[in-house]
C-alpha cells in the first residue's frame, strides 16, 4: 500500500504489508515454502550478510510470507517494525534478549498468564536474569522495585486470566523516568481494542496463536518495535548501542536508528536463538487478521452479555469482567479501551474447586482447552492447569484461585452460550 492516504483499521487488517505477487499476480499472499534464496551474485550475498542490504538469505531469519505478517502487525499496532517467531513464549524471550544480561532484572506485573510467571520465575534464571513481581496498580511499588539493574517493565494490557485492564500510560511514565522500556503483552486485547504504543509502550508482544489467528490452528508470536526508545541514552543496553563483534563492530542503534531493535531481533535474535515462525503459520495468521475487527466486535458483545448474566446468578460468587459497571476497572476500561474490555475473564463458582471441576465437565458448547482467543468459546480451571505450577499466593495474585474458572468467550450465539453455562452450573451446584 502507498504511504499517501491514512487508512482505517478495517482496511489495514486486510491490505497492510501485502501486494500482488510480482511473479504470478496472486492476490492472496503466497506461502513461500522454501528454506533458502538464490543470490544475484557474490556481492549481493556479501551485502545481505553484512546488513548493508535488506533481503532474503535463509528462512530462519527472513521469509516473504512472514515478512507480510510482520508488516501487518506492526502497522496495526502503530510500530515501525516487527519480528515474528514461533510462539508467544518465544516472543517474550526475544523481547528481553537484547535488553538483559547476567544480573539484570525485569519488573513484572503479578497479573500475568501462569506460563509467563513460570518463565520469569524459573527459566530466565538460567540466563542470569531475574524478575521482580509487583501489583502494577500500586505505582509506588512499581517505582520502588526499579533499581540500577532493571532493564524493563513488563505487563499485559488485558491480564490473563482475570481480564484486568492495565494503566499502561502510568507505567510508561514511571519507566520513562528510569530510562527503561515498557513491554506490553497485547494478546488479549489485540490492536483493535488497545494500541499500547499510543499509551507509551516501547515494545508490544503477542501470542499470535490467540485472537490474531482466531481459529486455533497454529502457534506463533510477534514483537512490535515502537521505534521511539533511545537505546544509546545510557549504557544499559550495550547490545543495541555498542559495537557488535559478529558484524565487525556495527552499532545497531547508530546504524538503524528507530529500527535498531527490529534489525537486532532478526540479525541476532533469530540467527542465534532460532525461534522461527514457519511460513504456513504466518499464512494462517494473515487470514485470521483479515476478520479481526469483526470477530473482536462479536467477542466483546457476547462477553458483555454473558458476564452480566453470570453476575446476577446465585450460583456465582463474582465475575471479574472489566466491562461490568460493578468492576473497579470499568472507568479505566472506558478511558483506555473504548471499544470494549475484551472477552477474557474469570468467575468464581459457589462450591469451590469441586464445583469448578463439575462445571467444566458438564459444558457442551464450551471447549475445555488450554487456549484462548478462539472463535469458539473456551473454558479452563486455571488453578489446576495453566497456573498449577504457581504457589497459592501467586495464584491468588494472578486471579487464578481454586474456586475460579477462566472463560474465553467466542463468537457463537450468546443465548446458546448462556444456556450451556446455565445447565452446567445446575449440575455443578446441585
Amino acid at each position: 500500500m502507498s504511504n499517501g492516504p491514512t487508512y482505517g483499521f478495517d482496511t489495514l487488517q486486510i491490505h497492510a504489508g501485502a501486494r500482488p505477487d510480482p511473479a504470478t499476480g496472486a492476490r492472496q499472499t503466497p506461502i513461500y515454502q522454501t528454506t533458502a534464496y538464490v543470490f544475484r551474485d557474490a556481492d549481493h550475498a556479501a551485502a545481505l550478510f553484512n546488513l548493508q542490504e535488506v533481503g532474503y538469505i535463509y528462512s530462519r531469519l527472513t521469509n516473504p510470507t512472514v515478512a507480510v505478517l510482520q508488516e501487518r502487525v506492526a502497522t496495526l499496532e502503530g510500530g515501525v517494525g516487527a519480528v515474528c517467531c514461533s510462539s508467544g513464549h518465544a516472543a517474550q524471550i526475544m523481547a528481553l534478549f537484547p535488553l538483559m544480561g547476567p544480573g539484570c532484572n525485569v519488573v513484572a506485573s503479578t497479573r500475568l498468564y501462569g506460563g509467563t510467571v513460570t518463565q520469569f520465575t524459573q527459566t530466565i534464571k538460567r540466563f542470569g536474569w531475574s524478575a521482580k513481581f509487583v501489583d502494577t496498580d500500586d505505582l509506588d511499588a512499581v517505582k520502588a522495585a526499579i533499581d540500577d539493574n532493571t532493564r524493563a517493565v513488563f505487563c499485559e494490557s488485558i491480564a490473563n486470566p482475570g481480564g484486568y485492564v492495565t494503566d499502561i500510560r502510568a507505567l510508561a511514565d514511571i519507566a520513562d523516568a528510569a530510562d527503561i522500556p515498557v513491554i506490553v503483552d497485547n494478546t488479549s486485547a489485540t490492536p483493535y481494542l488497545c494500541r499500547p504504543i499510543e499509551q507509551g509502550a516501547t515494545l508490544v508482544v503477542h501470542s499470535t496463536t490467540k485472537y490474531l489467528t482466531g481459529n486455533g490452528t497454529v502457534t506463533g508470536g510477534c514483537i512490535v518495535d515502537s521505534g521511539k526508545f533511545d537505546w544509546s541514552a545510557s549504557d544499559k543496553f550495550p547490545s543495541l548501542s555498542t559495537p557488535e563483534p559478529a558484524y565487525h563492530g556495527l552499532k545497531f542503534h547508530e546504524t538503524f536508528g528507530p529500527l535498531a531493535f527490529t534489525f537486532h531481533g532478526i540479525a541476532v535474535g533469530l540467527r542465534d536463538l532460532g525461534m522461527t515462525m514457519n511460513p504456513q503459520a504466518a499464512h494462517y495468521t494473515l487470514l485470521g487478521i483479515e476478520t479481526l475487527s469483526l470477530r473482536m466486535q462479536r467477542h466483546v458483545e457476547n462477553a458483555e452479555k454473558i458476564a452480566a448474566w453470570l453476575e446476577t446468578d446465585d450460583r456465582v460468587e463474582y465475575v471479574t469482567y472489566a466491562g461490568l459497571p460493578s468492576s473497579p476497572y470499568q472507568e479505566r476500561a472506558k478511558q483506555h479501551y473504548p471499544k470494549g474490555a475484551g472477552a477474557l475473564f474469570t468467575f468464581a463458582v459457589k462450591g469451590g474447586y469441586e464445583a469448578c471441576v463439575k462445571l467444566v465437565n458438564a459444558l457442551e458448547i464450551f471447549s475445555h482447552v488450554a487456549n484462548l482467543g478462539d472463535a469458539r468459546s473456551l473454558i479452563i480451571h486455571s488453578a489446576s492447569t495453566t497456573h498449577r505450577q504457581l504457589t497459592a499466593e501467586q495464584q491468588e495474585a494472578a486471579g487464578a484461585s481454586p474456586n475460579v474458572v477462566r472463560v474465553s468467550i467466542g463468537i457463537e450465539d450468546a443465548d446458546d452460550l448462556i444456556a450451556d453455562l446455565d445447565q452446567a452450573l445446575a449440575k455443578a451446584c446441585a
